[in-house]
């Protein structure tokens, strides 16, 4: 059977395409030789069970230890120790049972279940005893755990940890999940809404993360499939799937398959093309497969709305705040040399998707009057004609749908998104850039070749007109045009429609900045 582009579940040599897990983290085998206990954290299927399984072959192949990686995921959800302390040992001696360890029938042979506050010490303890080298456990999905089942077993490994000079203890242990050891699902205090540095596991000496595909590591993963297939990567085809992607890792293998597979049908003598790559990444993002809606339910979560909404007006978000930290290893945001920003322009485009579905259903349904045509003129978009439709819309709709977001502040922002993508609906692009402390929200309309820049930005004082024309001249530089627009939300509840509403041509040094009231 010739291999594939896995987008589920642990990936292996001999049934998937694959980029060496060992080269995709680097620092564990340190660790483990000098016998610490350490976190590893990336976002969902960023591969980070591949890397686990692939390191407990290597390390139980070298001979030096005895390696055995165990999911934890089935314990998600029982909170009283309990239940979850001896549901952890009766899922290491399962694990145990399928390994190549020897003396593993001697682990948990006559547990004392009911001494749940000490029995996975004690299990580990004497099997560790039991082994001729150093035992290393891999416990993956460990932020599944939460509340007391979590406590106690933190509390556990720290105490046999601790105690390693007179009992014998596991020599090395990893906890992995999407989040930090901070951000595990537990009160150390009723206030408290993570772990924090009162961690009962302080003993962790590092924290360590998988990083994406870099484009060469994405440019060997797909030689691999022509190598085998004959099936050519036009080299534009490979700079647009790492412009998009950024090198996560399910949606490099995600859009690879969806072209093959789908828009191909597996003929391999068809090359995959750029606009083949933009074609599958539209039909990913409108289809949100489990790991983009997955991942996009945090986003109703306020600890992520509290650094994703301002991160899309543009305003300042603390790098050393906990959400910040939380939503970064969740895999949502990046942070840049510039900017803190969303991880890739696919979840940019999806984020945004997510947030004002409700509003264009709405448009959908309805017998909608803002459409292109209306808006053409010599194949070119009237914008300013266009910006003048939404001015009327925001004027009768605002108050109606203002209520409806989540999002609340950046409402106007995604109300003139979900407008403008009902107007262009398929017929061009909408290209969209936030990051924090930019004081505003850039997108840009494409069609027919001709680019129509747009500032969003919200009314925080009299700056804000004088900041948006340089912020707008900037931004059309990008795009090397002379004219754009500044769209200019005034939310001060003593302005009147008729105050706020208007059109008027400003000049940004040699350009063109059409404001736009609203």
């Amino acid at each position: 059977m010739r291999r594939f582009f896995n987008i589920a579940g642990p990936c292996n040599k001999v049934q998937h395409y694959i980029i060496d897990p060992a080269t995709r983290l680097h620092g564990a085998e340190n660790l483990i030789e000098y016998g610490q206990y350490f976190v590893i954290h990336a976002a969902r299927q960023s591969g980070k069970t591949t890397y686990l399984q692939d390191l407990a072959q290597r390390l139980h192949a070298e001979g030096k230890y005895y390696a055995l990686y165990c999911s934890l995921e089935n314990l998600q959800g029982i909170i009283d120790p309990k239940d979850g302390i001896p549901e952890i040992v009766r899922k290491i001696k399962t694990t145990l049972r399928f390994s190549s360890i020897p003396k593993r029938e001697i682990f948990a042979e006559s547990a004392d279940y009911n001494s749940f506050t000490s029995v996975l010490q004690t299990e580990l303890t004497v099997f560790s005893m039991a082994l001729d080298k150093p035992l290393v456990i891999l416990f993956d999905e460990a932020d599944c755990l939460s509340e007391g089942t979590l406590i106690t077993f933190l509390r556990q490994l720290r105490d046999g940890y601790n105690s390693r000079r007179t009992a014998p203890f596991v020599h090395s242990i990893a906890l992995v999940g999407m989040r930090n050891i901070r951000d595990f699902k537990a009160r150390v205090r009723p206030d408290s809404e993570s772990l924090g540095s009162a961690s009962p596991f302080n003993i962790v000496t590092e924290s360590l993360t998988i990083k994406n595909f870099s484009e060469k590591e994405i440019v060997e993963l797909y030689a691999q499939h022509t190598a085998e297939t004959g099936q050519i990567f036009e080299p534009e085809a490979i700079e647009a799937v790492w412009q998009q992607t950024l090198g996560q890792p399910w949606l490099v293998n995600a859009i690879a398959r969806e072209v093959i597979e789908k828009e191909l049908n597996s003929d391999f003598t068809k090359p995959v093309t750029a606009d083949l790559v933009e074609k599958a990444i539209q039909t990913i993002i409108l289809r949100r497969d489990v790991h983009i809606d997955s991942l996009l339910e945090r986003l109703k979560e306020p600890r992520v709305r509290r650094v994703i909404e301002p991160m899309m007006l543009g305003e300042f978000v603390s790098t050393s705040s906990d959400d910040f930290l939380y939503t970064r290893d969740l895999g949502l945001i990046r942070v840049t040399k510039e900017a803190i920003e969303p991880a890739n322009p696919i979840y940019a485009e999806v984020i945004v998707r997510t947030l004002n579905s409700d509003m264009q259903q709405s448009l959908q349904r309805s017998d909608f009057a803002y459409k292109m045509p209306r808006y053409l003129k010599n194949s070119k978009i009237d914008m300013t004609s266009l910006m003048q439709g939404f001015q009327q819309f925001w004027r009768e709709n605002s108050a109606i749908w203002d209520e409806r977001f989540l999002y609340k502040e950046a409402a106007p922002h995604l109300i003139l998104m979900a407008f403008l993508q009902r107007v262009v609906n398929g017929g061009g692009q909408i290209i969209r850039e936030m990051a924090a402390e930019k004081g505003r929200l850039d997108i840009c309309v494409i069609y027919e070749g001709h680019k129509y820049p747009i500032e969003l930005k919200i009314w925080r004082g009299e700056k804000s007109l004088s900041d948006g024309l340089t912020q707008t001249a900037r931004y059309m530089d990008t795009f090397g045009v002379n004219e754009g627009w500044l769209a200019l939300f005034d939310r001060r509840p003593d302005r009147s429609w008729d105050e706020k509403i208007y059109i008027r041509k400003e000049t940004a040094g040699e350009k063109t900045v059409i404001v736009v009231g609203l």
